[in-house]
């Protein structure tokens, strides 16, 4: 992947409906260089899809967070397969340092909110858990939002 290839993801990222025209005339080269370089990037595995973020992904749930847990022991798997089951969490990651899961959640109201934290929290397994209100979004990308990966 070259500086233009990274030039064309970039522009996606900030507008995922720009046409081939508007990426040509941004970069300054042809339309059927961004037409080919776009198939590449595709075929290649580089690019998976295109995404829309609604107002609703927003607004429909305004009180949001990211929570980081703490597992004791090998209990990653079934905290895992707990944590999928509830609907509030759009985002499950897991990483490496003190936190061993971070996952992003969001609900209609505080008091619900702080319901689903404190069912996480009494997962059996979870050591610890810290978390912080997301307060407003400058940028997202939700094309992976409801895949679940093992």
């Amino acid at each position: 992947m070259d500086e233009i290839d990274q030039k064309i993801i970039a522009i996606l990222r900030r507008n995922a409906r720009a046409s081939i025209s508007d990426l040509a005339l941004e970069l300054k080269i042809s339309r059927s260089t961004v037409r080919t370089r776009m198939e590449r990037l595709r075929s290649a595995g580089d690019i998976l899809g295109y995404t829309v973020v609604l107002r609703g992904d927003v607004f429909e749930q305004p009180v949001r967070g990211i929570m980081m847990i703490e597992i004791e022991g090998k209990g990653t798997h079934r905290i895992v397969n707990q944590l999928n089951k509830m609907t509030e969490i759009s985002a499950l990651h897991t990483t490496n340092g003190k936190w061993d899961l971070i996952i992003e959640l969001g609900t209609d109201t505080l008091v619900h909110f702080d319901d689903v934290l404190r069912r996480v929290r009494l997962i059996d397994g979870i050591a610890a858990s810290e978390t912080n209100l997301l307060l407003s979004t400058k940028r997202t990308s939700n094309a992976t939002r409801n895949v679940v990966l093992d």
